[in-house]
């Protein structure tokens, strides 16, 4: 059956400059060069291309562009290109459309919509060259009070404190499995996570056993499906994190595909090689408060109460409710993932019309476990869809300890958000599983990208925070009078729990 899709991009070789080096042709994963032997030339198939720039970028000549299909459907409002090009095809595959990555819709950014404070004569700033700013944070379940005594030493604390992970910024490396993503990629957020002092998520998928050395740098995940959790999986890792939910897809489980469950995916994820690893939606031993409370209380105990357990859920409607239960029962952290998260592969009618943005699942739930008087018992970590400095510290302002980073570390690995994750073609070395293909990404260089990019954060949120006139991002946690909101409903205000720009 002819396809009646038209090629989205474009791909266009100036003869002029080509050398027929076939660089193209050895770098495109999804085959949109070959070598024409017949006419010594290069075919072309635009129709493959997913505009991922590697091919741009190592063209030693410059030879390559890549440029949207300027032949596009007629202009409507209405029936948008992107909803003409998914009608036709599913009218020729008759299946769900996937997609990778985060939602990409034209959903309000509030984050863009949120300022900041600055400090002036009364409240005068802080010089973060000069003076200290403490960006160390703590994860973790804190008491309701201290009890201290005088030992005749000195003071000694009584209360018993719960089993809290330390980072240096407040910023994490979210969950990405191996088989969503390369072993190579995964050992690069390793790398980064223990020079920096932070901490790297394992997903869903198992810890590979060349991984077990940054353990204590690690976050291990007990999803519905319980891939590759097993006794020395829970006590390799600093803390245990139990996946109720994902912002890319509430509600529904996950799925990886045969053609990425290589031996060592299969051996990892303790499942049959080239099989698709689905995980059903419910854990089916969770149907309740109780039962939530009975897991997080039979992780605490097989690793004897030492590591925190979190509980991940997708930012909708009811989160708050949903993490005051979390809270009480007995989760050290609340982990919310907005609808801009990114994921491997998702039905794109899900990622794009489930859940809500990050930002007001957030401000509820800070703001109810608040008004409970439970806010102390839980950390609350986000992500999905933070994407710069400022993104990290409006969020701590409307009540995070902590964020996610996922797409951004992608992205500074070399992901060009081409959306194609689900294929294993990866052409970046990132989102496959093909050992030849993986081999691209050097986990040396790709680590040092993200530490690059962790400290340059840092620094900007030392200088926001001074610019503040705070010296700990403490200080600014859940503390909402120094946002403002631009262009924002009064509702919104209120949930948001920020005053109008001028008030």
């Amino acid at each position: 059956m002819k396809s009646y899709l038209l090629s989205e991009y474009l791909v266009q070789v100036d003869g002029d400059r080509c050398t027929l080096c076939l660089a193209c042709v050895v770098q495109c994963t999804y085959g949109v060069f070959s070598h024409n032997r017949e006419s010594r030339g290069l075919s072309v198939r635009s129709e493959k291309c997913v505009n991922c720039h590697r091919c741009v970028i190592f063209c030693p000549v410059q030879a390559i562009a890549v440029v949207k299909n300027p032949t596009a459907y007629r202009e409507n409002f209405y029936w948008a290109e992107k909803t003409i090009r998914a009608t036709v095809s599913q009218a020729e595959k008759g299946g769900i459309l996937l997609a990778g990555m985060g939602c990409d819709t034209s959903m309000p950014v509030y984050w863009d919509k949120l300022l900041l404070n600055a400090s002036q004569v009364t409240n005068p700033s802080i010089d973060p060259l000069r003076e200290p700013v403490e960006l160390r944070t703590y994860l973790g379940s804190k008491p309701d009070r201290l009890e201290v005594c005088d030992s005749g030493d000195g003071p000694v604390l009584e209360t018993a404190i719960a089993p809290q992970l330390t980072l240096e910024t407040p910023i994490l490396f979210a969950a990405m499995s191996y088989g969503a993503i390369s072993l190579e990629a995964q050992e690069a957020l390793a790398q980064a996570a223990l020079e920096f002092r932070t901490l790297f998520n394992a997903g869903e998928g198992g810890l590979h056993k060349r991984l077990y050395p940054y353990g204590g740098r690690c976050i291990v995940q007990v999803a519905s499906a319980r891939f590759g959790v097993h006794i020395d999986y829970l006590n390799a890792a600093a803390g245990i994190e139990v996946k109720i939910g994902q912002g890319a897809k509430p509600g529904i489980g996950g799925h990886l595909p045969g053609e990425k469950v290589t031996r060592e995916v299969s051996e990892t994820r303790m499942i049959p090689e080239g099989t698709d690893a689905l995980s059903p939606a419910p854990h089916h031993d969770i149907y309740s408060i109780e039962d939530l409370r009975q897991l997080i209380y039979a992780l605490k105990e097989a690793t004897d109460y030492v590591k925190p357990v979190f509980v991940k859920i997708a930012a909708v409607h009811n989160s708050a409710a949903i993490a005051s239960g979390i809270v009480r029962a007995g989760a050290d952290a609340v982990v919310i993932d907005g609808m801009r998260g990114a994921t491997g592969a998702a039905p794109l009618v899900v990622r794009d019309n489930v859940g809500i943005p990050l930002e007001l699942a957030l401000a509820a739930v800070d703001q109810r476990l608040r008004d409970e008087g439970i806010r102390n018992r839980a950390s609350i970590i986000v992500g999905g869809g933070i994407r710069n400095s400022a993104d990290v510290v409006k969020a701590i302002a409307l009540g995070a300890d902590a964020v996610y980073i996922g797409t951004a570390a992608l992205v500074a690995m070399g992901c060009s958000l081409c959306q194609k994750c689900y294929t294993g073609k990866c052409p970046w070395g990132i989102a496959t599983t093909d050992l030849e293909i993986s081999k691209r990404l050097s986990p040396d260089t790709a680590s040092r990208r993200l530490i690059n990019l962790l400290q340059a954060w840092s620094l900007e949120i030392k200088m926001m925070l001074g610019g503040m006139g705070m010296n700990s991002v403490e200080s600014l946690r859940g503390n909402r009078l120094h946002l403002r909101g631009v262009g924002l409903t009064e509702g919104e205000l209120k949930v948001l729990g920020v005053k109008m720009a001028g008030e």
